[in-house]
């Protein structure tokens, strides 16, 4: 059989995600490591992205292209509902994380604490404070759009494997803990996400 490889470093929200779904699609896969944004890396993928998909003559960019496709060669129920609404639904979220949701809860929020910029290696009070209404305002959106037991309804689709990792990066950090505290289905998402396979066996190396 063809290898499916996944490109990029375990810690990456994104890598995660495609990691879970392959698992959820019953597709064996290899992890692969690159040199981020070395010449090898942006050959692949020129703006220096990850993940990146190979499969045979298969080569995918950008984690919802690479998404569909897996949902689409492998097995068991659909990751993408086949109900209007819930299509419909489904890609708002996916676009609502990858347009808005991971600037405000990765890239300006989590990254303060996890690659601070002060001269003494901690977290940036200012810039974290700064973040935390947008962090309010994004996972309070999350909470009210629950359609059911999942985002989109009563199965899992792939707008929940987009947002799962993020949710569990940031849960712990005391101004989205504050928020998720009123926030009973962010919770339980959170709870049944980690309870999962797909979960458990991508859970990303410390440090």
């Amino acid at each position: 059989m063809t290898e499916l490889v996944i490109h990029g470093p375990p810690q990456s929200s994104y890598v995660r995600t495609a990691r879970m779904i392959a698992v959820e699609k019953g597709l064996a896969y290899r992890l692969a490591p690159l040199d981020f944004k070395g010449p090898a890396h942006l050959a692949m993928h020129p703006w220096g992205r990850v993940p990146i998909l190979s499969h045979g003559e298969t080569e995918l960019i950008e984690t919802s292209a690479i998404a569909h496709y897996l949902d689409a060669i492998g097995a068991g129920a659909p990751l993408v509902p086949r109900e209007p609404v819930r299509l419909a639904e489904t890609e708002k979220w996916i676009s609502i994380i990858n347009c808005y949701a991971y600037g405000d809860l990765v890239t300006g929020y989590l990254f303060q604490y996890i690659f601070p910029k002060t001269d003494d290696k901690q977290p940036d009070r200012a810039a974290i404070a700064a973040a935390a209404p947008a962090v309010e305002r994004d996972l309070r959106l999350f909470e009210r759009g629950f359609r059911g037991d999942w985002l989109t309804g009563s199965t899992l689709s792939l707008a929940d494997l987009f947002l799962a990792p993020i949710l569990a990066y940031i849960a712990p950090l005391p101004e989205a803990k504050a928020v998720l505290e009123e926030c009973p289905n962010l919770r339980r998402f959170g709870e049944a996400m980690a309870a999962r396979a797909s979960f458990t066996q991508t859970v990303p190396p410390r440090g």
